[in-house]
């Protein structure tokens, strides 16, 4: 696991680009809790971290095509997208954000 940051420094419903070892992360925050997917659309190859946060579905929509992944599975529950995105685990501690470093499976 790598502290990425502080809990703080994520609004409710916000997104943002971490670099976890070396692999870009999507980190969205959603009331106390913390979701990390992979940063790249499977379809469009673009960031993640810049589309739009759903809370109410726990999803992240790509800006590009409007694909949005599930933050907890990485799925995507909408088209264009087929393909999925890796989901990391992230988790609190004493305030600040970690992740792993390996995808969930």
């Amino acid at each position: 696991m790598v502290k990425v940051c502080e809990l703080a420094d994520i609004g409710h419903g916000e997104a943002r680009r971490v670099d976890v070892d070396g692999t870009m992360v999507a980190l969205v925050r959603i009331d106390d809790s913390v979701y990390a997917i992979g940063n790249r659309c499977s379809h469009a190859d673009v960031s993640l971290a810049d589309g739009d946060v759903h809370c109410e579905t726990r999803e992240l929509e790509c800006i590009r095509h409007g694909s949005a992944f599930s933050l907890e599975t990485g799925r995507p529950n909408t088209l264009p997208a087929t393909q999925p995105v890796p989901v990391y685990v992230a988790e609190v501690r004493d305030g600040a954000v970690w992740v792993s470093t390996e995808p969930r499976s």
